[in-house]
């Protein structure tokens, strides 16, 4: 799948970082779905929240696990200026994590390996995690964003979403990569807005506007966004416009 370059998702949420928080409602709730399905028991000593944005999730790790050693990284340093805790932070690629071999117990991630070639984070975790470890990924599914493509649609022939794995495909991915007692579930969390412009807005904001090749490089036409605006119209619910978060959990072990 065709991914946007390191550099421009850098480039994005570098820029996204003073924003993503008072716009990440339902990325904190995935966060908290995502703890909800950790097993039970589970008693880290050393835990890496991999792509960790502005931290959110590093409190809810260290709440549950006070005693562990915890650990940051994420693409954008102006991100990890963010957090709002103390913990060890590292700028990092997931694909090529700064990390020793097996060297944690639990690799976290939430919303983050979308923007990664998959099968090379799910190999680096492998790496880094120490047998018997841990992995607890949210990712994203193919319905993701479906509204803007129905509302682009009849507008022009350029991507306005990214590629996203099946629930099937990540299954493989990481029987491929060596995790065992796998166990991948999907669930959809909708995001309602009040208009157009609005929801543009709030993707922006969190990060999410990089598409990589096919994506726009002109600006668009005023007639244009209004064909795009009219065909989003005709999604309208009572709760406003809506924004589907095909959410896919990944739970597995060493």
């Amino acid at each position: 799948m065709t991914r946007p370059t390191k550099a421009r998702i850098r480039q994005s949420f570098e820029r996204a970082a003073a924003t993503y928080e008072s716009a990440a409602t339902v990325q904190r709730t995935i966060c908290a779905q995502l703890a909800a399905a950790l097993p039970a028991g589970l008693q880290p000593a050393r835990l890496l929240d991999a792509g960790c944005g502005t931290g959110h999730a590093i409190t809810l790790l260290q709440a549950r696990f006070p005693t562990a050693t915890t650990l940051a990284v994420d693409l954008s340093p102006a991100m990890l200026e963010q957090i709002p805790v103390a913990c060890g932070r590292l700028a990092g690629d997931l694909e090529h994590l700064p990390l020793a071999d097996a060297s944690l117990d639990l690799y976290w991630s939430s919303l983050a390996v979308q923007w990664c070639e998959l099968p090379r984070v799910l190999g680096e975790a492998r790496r880094v995690l120490r047998p018997g470890g841990q992995l607890a990924i949210a990712s994203l599914g193919p319905a993701t964003f479906h509204e803007l493509r129905h509302a682009f649609a009849g507008v022009d022939s350029y991507r306005h979403t990214l590629a996203f794995h099946s629930p099937e495909e990540i299954d493989r991915m990481a029987a491929e990569s060596g995790f065992a007692a796998i166990e991948v579930t999907n669930a959809r969390e909708i995001a309602h807005y009040a208009d157009f412009r609005s929801l543009l807005k709030a993707v922006k904001a969190i990060g999410a506007n990089q598409l990589g090749a096919g994506r726009r490089t002109n600006l668009m036409s005023r007639s244009a966004f209004s064909r795009a605006e009219a065909a989003f119209e005709t999604l309208r619910t009572p709760a406003g416009l809506p924004l589907t978060y095909d959410v896919i959990t990944l739970i597995a072990r060493i």
